[in-house]
Formats: structure tokens, C-alpha cells, sequence
């Protein structure tokens, strides 16, 4: 049966995508910004202080240039579910034990040669500093500066926020949501060095192409994945290690399925994706009731990155900003072995009295308040359904499913670190 979504093989069809430029493409409020820098109460005060020592102490890369800081994302989102000061300094106490200090890079950059080092992380110090140049001498208008390195020249590199799993995508939401200059200039700094083959899909326009079939709905594009036997036997195990190769070898079948998304209503598919993204993580425990997926999770997170940045970036860029974590949603489902996604257990699932304010505390006082992922998950889907209302509590579900049930990351496989889409 094909669902309401569903549209037939037209020869003569081309992919569908609103003409961006003669108005918004995704239509929502910005979300409250947080402006730590201004803010003189204790709670925005550590957190100021916190994130400047950290941008200070950390490299943005560790663990042989393969784990990402993601001492900003815990510290924000605590902050962001209301907890005290104290707790704000133990997070960074405990999320500060494995990261390392900055180390020199080959050589800097300068404005003649940044281009040079794209996707080398050896350059991570070189490029943060080149950035915080910039940030100088253009005021310390840090929106100025991403406007000028993310969103001009021929190929932008905005188009390539998704590499490194969406972490320079993730830490670009973060700097807009706590109007934090370090953040911004780290952001710029993880999408240099995370950089690679991943901005082709949008920079190059013969990627776009008439598919075999369309449909507006992300969920429907999943389950055809699923069907699809043409994924089967690709790879023995999940994990992140499968995904460069799942470009390099099998290419034709991810596009056949990312240019089945029918962006005609960006706003409605938007909503759609986000729903997407929490029903992958809250709905496909294959593995045992526990195992929530540690690739899954960034899906959902850079998602909510996306939530903060739409009404801050360029129109022109919505889409292909929609587009390219759609290419991540794909790549990411096809190598964890694209599990089941039941959406009933979610919308089935008992909340016995609990809500958003039982979440909030699990957020900061649970037992896994200092897993950064969990509390990053957690608040996507808080602000998701903060956006769209949750009529059906879809959110609110998936939010205490996962907030109780969680017993630690699966989905890794034999060869995997936290490395994924880094290469060049």
C-alpha cells in the first residue's frame, strides 16, 4: 500500500524545491536567545565564564583529532533546563577529564591560503585563531564574520555543516542560541576542519535528479529504505565506519532516496523531519530496550540545531540546509542497518504522570545528567514540541521513553570511534 505522501515515477519530473528566494522557506519564530554575555545573575555568569575557559583551555578536536568538544553542548543545555551554578561547574569538571589542550598547528592560516587546509585537523588551532583575527578586525560582530566565511563564494561552506556528524552544524546553534562569540568563532573553526566530499551534493547541482519516486514525507522515504533490498548484505555490523564507505561504493543508492523528498512546503516538511529524527531515536530499540542508537541521537541534534538556525540564516539556504541533513539522516540510517521505526511505541508508551518538568530534572539531576548526548536529546525534543505544539504528545512521550529507559549508547560497531563523514 502506498500512503497519502505518495507520488508515481513521472519521466518528465523534477525534483521539487520552493523558489527560496522570493520569501521565507521555513516559517517559525526564533527561539529565546540567551545572551550570557550580558546577563549579571550567577547562573549566566558561570556559564559565561565556563565557556570562555574552555575555549581557552580545549581544542575543539581531541583523542588523535577523532572525538569533538562537546563541553559548550552539555554546559548550554544544562543551563538551558534551569540548573544552578554549582551543577554547571561539576558538568564542566566531569566533561573536562578527557578533553586536551590546544596544540600548535603546522602553521597558520592567512586570508590568501584559509582555503588551503580545508578538512585538515591538524589546523584546528590555526584556523580558530584566524577566525578570532577576523572577529577583530571586523568589531567583534561575530554574525559578521560568519556571514562573510559561511555564506559567500561560489561553493559556501555553509553547505558542508552535516560533515563530522553535524558537530559544526550542532555548535553553530549553540553559539546563536547563547549569542556566544567563542562559540561562533569555534563553530567556523569545526566546519573548516571537518570539511569534505559531503558539500558536493549541494555545491553541485547535477547531484539533484529526477528520482524514481517522490514524496513529501521523511517516514515514508525511511520505510522504503527499509524495503529497499538493495541495501541488504551491505554491511555486517553498524557503525560510523560504514558510512564513507557506503559513499564511496554505493553512492546511486542513497540519491535515489534524497532526491525522493519533495520540499514544496518547507515549513510542513520541517515539521515532518523533526518528527522524523526524534522517532529514529525513540522508536527503534531492535538491540533491547535500552539501547538507544549513539548515531541516532545525532540526527536529532543537529536537527535542533537547524530549529535555531533557520530564522537567523540566509533564505536561500534553508533548503539546502533541510537538504544535507536529510543526505546525514540517510547515510546514518542505512549504515546502523536500518532498523524498524515503530512510531506506536512512542505514541503507546505511558507517561504515568510524568512531564516536561520530570524531564527538566532528569536533564540536570538524573542519573545520567553528565552523559552530554542525553541531555542534548532530551532538549531537542523539548524545544521540538515547544515549536509544534504536541497535540499528540509525541514529543512528551518520546522524551519520557528515552529519559527513563536509557541505560547507555549502542549502535557502535566493531571498528568504530566517535569519528564519522571526517574524512576529506
Amino acid at each position: 500500500m502506498f500512503s497519502a505522501f505518495t507520488t508515481f515515477p513521472n519521466p518528465f519530473f523534477v525534483p521539487r524545491f520552493v523558489a527560496v528566494g522570493l520569501g521565507v522557506a521555513v516559517d517559525i519564530k526564533s527561539v529565546a536567545v540567551h545572551d550570557v554575555e550580558t546577563r549579571h545573575d550567577k547562573r549566566a555568569r558561570t556559564l559565561k565564564h565556563l565557556l570562555k575557559l574552555n575555549h581557552v583551555n580545549h581544542s575543539i578536536v581531541y583523542h588523535q583529532l577523532q572525538f569533538h568538544n562537546h563541553m559548550p553542548h552539555i554546559l548550554g543545555s544544562a543551563y538551558l533546563f534551569g540548573a544552578r551554578a554549582h551543577h554547571l561547574n561539576d558538568v564542566y569538571e566531569n566533561e573536562s577529564k578527557e578533553l586536551e589542550h590546544w596544540e600548535d598547528s603546522p602553521n597558520e592560516v592567512s586570508t590568501y591560503d584559509w582555503k588551503d587546509y580545508l578538512g585538515d585537523r591538524r589546523y584546528q588551532r590555526a584556523y580558530v585563531d584566524y577566525f578570532e583575527d577576523e572577529l577583530v578586525l571586523n568589531g567583534y560582530e561575530w554574525r559578521k564574520v560568519l556571514q562573510i566565511y559561511l555564506y559567500q563564494g561560489k561553493e559556501p561552506l555553509i553547505n558542508c555543516l552535516v560533515a563530522g556528524l553535524g558537530h559544526p552544524l550542532i555548535h553553530l546553534g549553540y553559539a546563536y542560541e547563547l549569542s556566544s562569540r567563542e562559540l561562533a568563532m569555534e563553530a567556523l573553526g569545526l566546519t573548516a576542519t571537518s570539511y569534505n566530499y559531503l558539500h558536493k551534493y549541494l555545491d553541485v547541482t547535477s547531484y539533484t535528479r529526477n528520482p524514481t519516486y517522490s514524496t513529501s514525507s521523511p517516514i515514508e522515504i525511511l520505510q522504503r529504505v527499509a524495503a529497499d533490498k538493495k541495501f541488504d548484505g551491505l554491511f555486517e555490523h553498524p557503525g560510523g565506519s560504514n558510512i564513507d564507505m557506503l559513499f564511496t561504493h554505493h553512492e546511486e543508492l542513497i540519491l535515489e532516496h534524497w532526491n525522493a523528498w519533495q520540499i514544496s512546503n518547507p515549513t510542513k516538511q520541517f515539521e515532518d523531519s523533526q518528527r522524523a529524527a526524534t522517532a529514529l531515536l525513540a522508536a527503534t530499540q531492535e538491540g533491547g530496550p535500552n539501547q538507544y542508537d549513539f548515531f541516532f541521537v545525532h540526527l536529532l541534534t543537529t536537527s535542533h540545531a537547524i530549529r535555531i538556525l533557520l530564522p537567523e540564516i540566509p533564505v536561500k539556504f534553508h533548503i539546502n540546509v533541510l537538504r544535507q541533513w536529510w543526505l546525514l539522516t540517510l547515510a546514518v540510517y542505512v549504515a546502523q542497518l536500518r532498523p524498524v521505526v515503530d512510531q506506536d511505541s512512542v505514541l503507546g508508551y505511558e507517561l504515568e504522570g510524568k512531564d516536561w518538568a520530570w524531564i527538566d530534572k532528569q536533564a540536570v539531576e538524573g542519573e545520567w545528567s553528565m552523559d552530554a548526548h542525553y541531555v542534548k536529546g532530551l532538549r531537542a525534543m523539548k524545544e521540538a514540541a515547544k515549536t509544534w505544539n504536541d497535540k499528540d504528545m509525541f514529543y512528551l512521550k518520546a522524551g519520557v521513553k528515552f529519559g527513563e529507559g536509557f541505560a547507555g549508547w549502542g549502535g557502535f560497531g566493531p571498528f568504530d570511534t566517535e569519528e564519522i563523514l571526517g574524512s576529506p
